[in-house]
């Protein structure tokens, strides 16, 4: 019976976990050329005069180039477990 008990207290905690993970209101962000769309590293995004900016959502292709989201930050929303990405062109 205790095994049970801590088995179920172990998933609560995991669930307490996933929601905590979830509950951002950010969506993802990564540093990417506006006209190339490839991925760059932060520091592009961070420095003054730097070549990228942030492209939020969306992924990496394996190709090294971001797609299924947008540069514009308000464009893009997420949520939390089982939640959807949605994107905009831009």
């Amino acid at each position: 019976m205790r095994s049970g008990g801590v088995a179920l207290g172990g998933m609560g905690l995991l669930a307490a976990a996933l929601v905590a993970c979830g509950s951002s209101n950010e969506p993802d962000k990564r540093c990417a050329d506006r006209v190339t769309l490839e991925k760059l590293n932060t520091k592009e995004c961070k420095k003054s005069g730097g070549r990228g900016s942030y492209y939020y959502g969306g992924s990496i292709a394996s190709n090294n180039r971001v797609s299924g989201g947008s540069f514009d930050k308000s464009a893009v929303t997420r949520g939390g477990i089982g939640g959807h990405s949605g994107s905009s062109g831009g």
